[in-house]
């Protein structure tokens, strides 16, 4: 079985700020988010609202989209948010 690679992109509770990140194991990483785990941004800005996800098949593919969205403006990833999750649902809360 081939390991899963995840993009995912965080927002604070209002919907503010935006972060952009990369991991092997989505719900590990939501859990050190989510508890102030995960120091630097997240953690200051309190962005831990998991509102837009996407798997790759590998970590190559996985670094390549994540570098690809964080050059992104706001706009575009907002409406790439809203394809997927057009209510900003903390995705972690369906999981």
């Amino acid at each position: 079985m081939d390991k899963r690679y995840y993009v995912y992109i965080l927002s604070n509770y209002t919907n503010t700020t935006l972060y952009v990140g990369v991991t092997g194991n989505i719900n590990r990483r939501m859990y050190e988010h989510k508890n102030g785990f995960a120091d630097g941004f997240t953690k200051k800005y309190n962005v831990n609202k998991l509102v837009y996800l996407e798997d790759c098949n590998n970590v190559k593919d996985a670094i390549a989209r994540e570098k690809q969205l964080k050059k992104w403006r706001r706009e575009k990833k907002e409406m790439l948010i809203n394809s997927l999750n057009p209510e900003w649902r903390d995705l972690t809360d369906e999981s």
